[in-house]
């Protein structure tokens, strides 16, 4: 039998350089694979179904969460999301190692489904003032979402301790070479 394949979690309020940080990881460890989930969300430009997400409508997200199809799942920004089990059970058994983009709902999840061989890793902010300027220079979102946005974020940075690692992105590079040892600690089994 092939040794298990490693599960990697990114977990972080929106606008704290998560997805910068996270391509970064992919492009250098060509090891880890993406797990694409399943969202409700809109499309945004850029983006490409199957690749970023699996873009479905929310009868068909419910559909697939009443059938147990998810291994979590949870509705955030009043968007659904969710990670398949069959993908994921799959992947780690034949020896693939799975990076995970997940909400703090979803990776209690996860960590609840797989325990210690989930490692979640939390990306916080310098502050929650700096969140908010990062967010309002996306210019993606609407002021409603922004003002959700930083509510949901105070809630989130009270558990990044409750994760198994915390980088916090202050300057985003010294953030990636903090999260890329990290990474490459746990995919050598020395983390």
């Amino acid at each position: 039998m092939s040794k298990r394949g490693k599960i990697i979690i990114i977990v972080a309020p929106s606008g704290t350089g998560k997805s910068t940080l996270i391509k970064r990881l992919k492009e250098e460890f060509r090891e880890l694979h993406w797990s694409v989930s399943f969202t409700t969300r809109e499309i945004r430009p850029g983006e490409v179904d199957g690749k970023h997400y699996f873009y479905i409508s929310r009868e068909e997200f419910i559909k697939k969460r009443d059938q147990g199809d998810f291994i979590e799942w949870a509705e955030v920004h009043g968007n659904f999301y969710g990670t398949s089990l069959g993908f994921v059970s799959t992947k780690v058994d034949n020896g693939f190692s799975l990076l995970f983009d997940l909400d703090v709902q979803g990776a209690d999840n996860m960590k609840k489904q797989f325990g210690d061989e989930a490692k979640a890793i939390f990306i916080a902010p310098p502050s929650i003032e700096v969140l908010e300027e990062r967010l309002r220079g996306r210019g993606t979102d609407t002021e409603d979402v922004i003002k959700l946005r930083l509510e949901n974020a105070k809630s989130e940075l009270k558990r990044k301790d409750d994760y198994d690692f915390v980088v916090v992105n202050d300057k985003l590079d010294q953030a990636y070479q903090d999260l890329r040892s990290l990474v490459a600690d746990l995919l050598a089994d020395r983390a």
